[in-house]
C-alpha cells in the first residue's frame, strides 16, 4: 500500500491502544449532575495546570470558546480579535447566532498579536453611541496563522491594560500545549494573562474528543449553565475523560516531535522554493505554505500533493496548510517533503511546469 501522509489537521489523530484501555476501565457517573468522577479529576488537574480556580469539560472547543465568550460579553456588546482568528473564521457566527454578540477586528499578519493595535481597536465604554467592547480574544498558537505562539511578554501587557479598563480576556488556547512546549513557558503563565482559557484535547494531544474552559469558580458556575443551554450537557462522559488524562500523561511532551518534523519539512521547502515559506516562521506543528508564491493555486497544489499521498488543507486562495500530528511518523514527513518540494520546483510563475 502506498504511504499517505494525511497532514489535513491533527484533529484527524486516532486513540492509541494504550488511551483506548484507560478509556475502558474509567469510573463514571452522571456529569449534567457533576457526578462523574473521572471528569472531575480531569477539571482540577487542567484547571491546576492553568493556574485557575475551576474548569469545565466540553465536547467540542467550538463550544468551550463560545461559552467563553458569553461570560464575558452579552447581546449588544462586542468582542474584539485578530481578522484570523477561529472564533472569527472558523465558528461559523456563533457568537452572533447564539448570544447577540458583535465583533471587530484588526489585520494580523501571521496572527500575531500587536498589543498597541488591539488597544486601539478596544472601546470599553462605547455610551449610547458605540459597541463597548467587552472582550479581547487571542488565540495562542495560531491555526490560520501557522501555528504561530504569542509572547508571553505580549499576552502580559494585554492583560494588564484589559484590567484597567474592565475588559475581559479569553485565550483560545486550543493548541496551548503546544506553545508551552515550543517555548517552555510555564501553562500557568499563560493561565494568567486571560480571564478565560479553552484548551483542546483532540488535536495534538491525540484524544478523540473534548476540551474544557477553565476560569474562576464563579465563571465555572456560569459556564455550566451555558453549556446546558448550548446542548452540550453530557452523561457518562468519564470514559472520553480518561483519554484526555492519558494524554496529559503520555502526549504532551512528545508534541516537540510534531514540531521537529514540521521545522524539517518547511526548510526542504523552502530550499527549493525560498518565497513560499520562511523556515524561521515555523514555530510548532503548522505549516502554512503561500503556494501563489511558486505559480500554485492552493486547491490545485492540494490536488495535486493529494494524488501522490500527502493531503492538506487550503486555507485561502493562494495559502495551503499542512499540521502534523501523532500519526504522522518520520518516514511520512518524509515523504511529504519530497513531495511538496518536488511540486513547488517544479512550477513556474505562469502555472505551467518549468
Amino acid at each position: 500500500m502506498s504511504l499517505v501522509a494525511d497532514l489535513r489537521s491533527d484533529t484527524l489523530t486516532r486513540p492509541t491502544r494504550a488511551m483506548r484501555e484507560a478509556m475502558l476501565d474509567a469510573a463514571v457517573g452522571d456529569d449534567v449532575y457533576a457526578e462523574d468522577p473521572t471528569v472531575a479529576v480531569l477539571e482540577q488537574r487542567v484547571a491546576d495546570l492553568l493556574g485557575h480556580e475551576a474548569a469545565l469539560f466540553f465536547p467540542t472547543g467550538s463550544m468551550a470558546n463560545q461559552v467563553g465568550l458569553r461570560l464575558h460579553a452579552g447581546p449588544g456588546q462586542e468582542i474584539i480579535t485578530d481578522h484570523l482568528a477561529h472564533v472569527l473564521r472558523a465558528e461559523l457566527g456563533a457568537a452572533a447566532a447564539l448570544s447577540g454578540i458583535s465583533t471587530r477586528s484588526w489585520v494580523a499578519e501571521r496572527g500575531q498579536l500587536d498589543v498597541d493595535t488591539a488597544l486601539a481597536v478596544m472601546v470599553p465604554d462605547g455610551g449610547a453611541y458605540q459597541v463597548s467592547t467587552a472582550c479581547v480574544v487571542v488565540e495562542n498558537t495560531h491555526n490560520f496563522g501557522g501555528g504561530t505562539i504569542q509572547p508571553i511578554e505580549d499576552l502580559r501587557r494585554l492583560r494588564d491594560a484589559t484590567s484597567e479598563v474592565g475588559v475581559g480576556v479569553h485565550l483560545d488556547g486550543a493548541r496551548l500545549w503546544n506553545a508551552h512546549v515550543a517555548t517552555g513557558v510555564p501553562l500557568s503563565d499563560y493561565g494568567a494573562s486571560a480571564d478565560t482559557v479553552s484548551v483542546c484535547l483532540s488535536k495534538g494531544l491525540g484524544a478523540p474528543v473534548g476540551s474544557l474552559l477553565v476560569a474562576s469558580a464563579e465563571r465555572i458556575d456560569r459556564a455550566r449553565v451555558w453549556r446546558k443551554r448550548f446542548g452540550g450537557g453530557m452523561r457518562q462522559v468519564g470514559i472520553l475523560a480518561a483519554a484526555g488524562l492519558h494524554a496529559l500523561d503520555h502526549h504532551l511532551d512528545r508534541l516537540a516531535q510534531d514540531h521537529a518534523r514540521t521545522r524539517h519539512t518547511g526548510q526542504r521547502v523552502a530550499e527549493v522554493a525560498p518565497g513560499v515559506v520562511d523556515p524561521a516562521n515555523v514555530h510548532t506543528n503548522i505549516l502554512v505554505l503561500d503556494v501563489g508564491a511558486a505559480g500554485w493555486s492552493a486547491p490545485d497544489l492540494i490536488a495535486a500533493a493529494g494524488e501522490r499521498g500527502v493531503r492538506g488543507y487550503p486555507t485561502g486562495p493562494w495559502h495551503a496548510r499542512f499540521v502534523w500530528h501523532l500519526d504522522i511518523d518520520d518516514a511520512m514527513t518524509e515523504h511529504a517533503g519530497e513531495v511538496l518540494a518536488d511540486l513547488l520546483a517544479h512550477r513556474d510563475r505562469g502555472g505551467e511546469p518549468a
